[in-house]
């Protein structure tokens, strides 16, 4: 009787804990079905049960659930690792800016201008704007993983360019080809990390992207205060070489083998990243249907673009990349020291742009602990409504400044403004963009409008930064920041107005933010049929 009553609690204890379960394969060995289902009617459930064994069932169940929404590491580590391709970007950025100095005083050994250094850092943005299109339209026949691991091959070159560069064209070439690598990964990292995220955390693992840049911006700068431009130069080349052996400890997402019809390996790809396995049989299905649906509704690519989530999507993958490149942020850190000094700070130039780097780094990796619980749209519009205020303010400091009014008194104010404004930018309008790319638009045109995003967002980069100067010749340096004020102003009615808030929201869901229910696409294949 003991023995009956111990093997009937045994059984109960499974069917609690499998009654957390989802549905598996019978492939999946790793987790046996319990061998009977019980219910209400059952002798287990008499009140000769222990209270104790009662409450030690519930806790383990809890603990089981808790474990089953909880065991997500793999996804973290994929991330960190495929989002160096942002770090590897960040030192491309930031190159010129440690660099320049360098160049200038001939440590090349041969003649750079003022000039040519302008070109130097410009022809890095073009480079990008290339490679988004290329990457658009590889990124479906040769997959993510691969992509990246080849990306590095054009880096590698880029650096050796600029590393035993004869000339100021070779450092343009090799700016170019380093350039085009990070145009590349813009696309194609955002898109990798969105598609092997589970929803909950979708939105943390979108925004290491742009903590990976911050950080290789901080990077370039500490390795440029402390080695000339060669040193740093290798430096920034070890990166790519890391980045490549790091790639080939994760899969391939999950996503394009099922686009191939390779159930099997999307199978063994899903395994990797959802822990405990029992996750795998119910999303690998809910994906296949999914691309199905997209299958069974495909249009020509014209006709794709036409769709109301396709248009949506566009205007509001456009309007925050303009608002997150023409609201100040270049304008900020290019004047950084220029602020510094305004306030009758001490703090060199170098020391400056390295706490920046860290307040930009600090900032960031706040946004990927908030913006899964604060939500996208939050964030955006406190991050536009400071940025305005701080231009706002800095402008004002400048215009006093230049009509000699005693600014004595708010001597704090400019330094005050651009600290709000990096920590504001880097927690909003910094990385959320990016990560946005990866959420909004429906996947049959993903690729295309994600390239389409990223050439106009560093069409905006090369445009701020060859012609700021000129700008602020122009109209001076009071009126440019009151001019990005305009662009906060404008940016606050766009995010109130027009960006949906897509935390926690499937990709299916998000379309139907967008308006999918509505897309003309089912209209016209009902025609068809």
């Amino acid at each position: 009787m003991f023995e009956s009553r111990s093997s009937r609690v045994r059984d109960y204890d499974h069917h609690v804990a499998s009654s957390f379960r989802r549905p598996i394969d019978e492939d999946e060995d790793e987790v046996t079905p319990p061998e009977k289902v019980y219910n209400e009617k059952s002798p287990l459930f008499n009140k000769t049960v222990p209270k104790t064994i009662i409450i030690a069932q519930q806790i383990a169940a809890e603990s089981l659930e808790t474990q089953l929404n909880t065991q997500k590491g793999n996804q973290y580590l994929a991330a960190l690792i495929v989002t160096i391709g942002g770090f590897i970007m960040g030192t491309t950025l930031a190159w010129t800016a440690p660099a320049g100095p360098m160049m200038e005083n001939g440590q090349y050994g041969f003649q750079i201008t003022l000039e040519n250094v302008s070109w130097i850092a410009s022809v890095m943005p073009l480079g990008a704007i290339l490679g988004c299109p290329v990457i658009a339209g590889l990124v479906n026949k040769l997959g993510r993983k691969h992509l990246m691991i080849m990306l590095t091959i054009p880096t590698l070159i880029g650096w050796a360019m600029i590393i035993w560069a004869k000339s100021v064209v070779w450092i343009c070439a090799g700016r170019f080809l380093t350039g085009f690598s990070s145009g590349s990964f813009s696309v194609i990292v955002p898109l990798y990390t969105s598609e092997i995220a589970e929803k909950e955390i979708r939105g943390t693992l979108g925004t290491y992207f742009q903590l990976q840049v911050n950080a290789g911006i901080l990077f370039t700068y500490v390795i440029g205060s402390y080695f000339n431009v060669f040193g740093l130069s290798i430096a920034c080349a070890i990166v790519p070489v890391i980045y490549m052996c790091l790639m080939f400890l994760i899969p391939e997402s999950p996503i394009f083998y099922l686009m191939k019809g390779n159930v099997e390996k999307a199978r063994l790809s899903l395994k990797f990243f959802r822990k405990p396995v029992v996750h795998v049989h119910q999303e690998l299905n809910t994906m296949q249907s999914a691309l199905a649906k997209i299958e069974r509704e495909r249009v020509p690519i014209t006709k794709a673009f036409q769709t109301t989530p396709a248009k949506r999507g566009l205007i509001l993958g456009l309007g925050v990349m303009i608002f997150q490149q023409f609201t100040g942020c270049n304008a900020v850190i290019f004047y950084a020291t220029a602020i510094f000094n305004a306030t009758g700070s001490s703090i060199g130039s170098n020391t400056s742009t390295i706490i920046i780097g860290i307040m930009a780094v600090v900032s960031t990796y706040v946004s990927t602990l908030v913006v899964d619980k604060l939500g996208r749209k939050i964030l955006l519009l406190y991050s536009i409504v400071a940025m305005g205020i701080c231009t706002f303010l800095i402008g004002g400091f400048f215009y006093a400044k230049d009509f000699r009014y005693n600014i004595s008194s708010i001597g704090f104010i400019p330094l005050m403004s651009l600290c709000i404004f990096i920590i504001l930018f880097s927690i909003g309008f910094g990385p959320i963009p990016w990560m946005l790319m990866g959420e909004i638009f429906p996947a049959q045109i993903k690729g295309i409008a994600s390239s389409i995003v990223c050439m106009s967002n560093w069409l905006f980069v090369f445009l701020v930064t060859k012609f700021f100067t000129s700008l602020v010749s122009a109209i001076y340096l009071y009126n440019t920041f009151w001019l990005f004020t305009l662009f906060s102003v404008l940016g606050t009615f766009f995010v109130v107005f027009l960006v949906p808030e897509t935390k926690g929201k499937t990709m299916e869901e998000i379309q139907e933010l967008l308006g999918a229910n509505h897309a003309p696409l089912l209209t016209e294949n009902q025609n068809d049929a």
